[in-house]
């Protein structure tokens, strides 16, 4: 089969792979329909984690057709359309019983092998589910495809960041970064009762997406952004930040911003050292800090509904859709965030 591949820093090839074979009776095997790049696979294409295997197929969004099932295997049937989370999950350990499918003890994440172990990603002809029953879910018929890919990962994510703020119906939201996650978190917060979310960014295409979703457009580059969110919350900052790109900056913008006894909620992908800010900025603002991988699939049915009502149209995030075979042109431009890229889809 064909598949975008890592092959070392800000190197991508669209190369034959070995096609995918079952490997447990659990397992199935899924034609790809659609895969996404997502800002999570960055972090392997520019090494900010290292140890991912050359050769290894990159992405972990995806969604396609039941082309082969293991014997155990009892929920799913060859022709199902379905749509996967990033990680697959048991469905049975301690942490999914919880709610935590995201760190199920058998799990793994789509697009990372290491050493020869792992599991190979989703942005190839097709991909081996382990655990399928628990981990993908059927998508039913109707339901747009391109947002329902979404369910897997930036919809539940995003959604995910504004329910980790816990802040009160009628709460003030501020959203620093408004790439695809960004956005579906500003869906997220409205969802959940907010009564205004702040989006800030320095892209003026992106912040025209967060005022279309509903927010308040904030452009951090040239106004005085906290000054500006301060002033209208009676002097006191936002209930809640989410901030949802992965960076010192974020952190500390966060940090500045977030009101006394607030929730800083943290999606983002850290790869630094050490916090951006002191256990004594945290003490004197009595801060609230919540991090985490989202636990992609405790969200999917849930979220269900959102997708097939329609009232956000979750496929304006998309700026991009290419061929698998210009995989490596897609990573440039969403690294690069060319052509006013937000979120690129690859079709084999």
């Amino acid at each position: 089969m064909q598949a975008v591949t890592f092959e070392g820093r800000k190197s991508v090839a669209f190369r034959s792979v070995p096609d995918p074979e079952l490997g447990s009776s659990r397992d199935v095997i899924v034609r790809t329909h659609l895969s996404a790049i997502c800002g999570s696979d960055l972090h392997v294409y520019l090494e900010r984690e290292a140890g991912n295997d050359p050769g290894t197929p990159m992405g972990h969004e995806f969604m396609g057709e039941v082309v082969e099932v293991g014997e155990q295997v009892e929920n799913l049937n060859k022709g199902d359309v379905v749509v996967s989370p990033f990680t697959t999950s048991c469905g049975r350990c301690f942490y999914c019983l919880s709610g935590l499918t995201c760190r199920c003890v058998h799990g793994q994440l789509f697009g990372w092998v290491e050493g020869g172990h792992g599991l190979a990603g989703a942005q190839a002809e097709y991909v081996r589910v382990p655990l399928a029953d628990t981990t993908l879910i059927k998508v039913p018929e109707g339901i747009d495809p391109e947002p329902a890919l979404f369910l897997g990962d930036i919809l539940a994510t995003g959604y995910f960041c504004a329910e980790m703020a816990d802040v009160p119906t009628g709460g003030t939201y501020a959203v620093i970064g408004c790439g695809p996650v960004g956005l579906l978190a500003v869906v997220g917060a409205l969802e959940l009762g907010a009564s205004r979310v702040f989006a800030l960014d320095v892209i003026p295409e992106r912040l025209a997406l967060a005022e279309s979703f509903g927010a308040i457009g904030v452009h951090a580059g040239s106004e005085d952004a906290r000054a500006r969110i301060v002033d209208s919350t009676e002097g006191r900052g936002p209930d809640a930040v989410l901030e949802v790109v992965g960076s010192p900056e974020a952190s500390r913008a966060a940090i500045d911003l977030v009101r006394p006894g607030g929730v800083v909620s943290a999606v983002g992908v850290h790869t630094e050292a050490a916090f951006a800010f002191t256990p004594g900025e945290a003490y004197d603002k009595n801060l609230t800090y919540r991090a985490g991988r989202c636990p992609a699939r405790h969200y999917m049915e849930r979220l269900l509904p959102l997708v097939s009502e329609r009232k956000y149209d979750l496929g304006s995030i998309i700026s991009h859709r290419l061929p698998l075979a210009e995989g490596a042109r897609g990573y440039a431009l969403f690294d690069e965030k060319l052509e006013s890229c937000t979120k690129v889809l690859l079709t084999p």
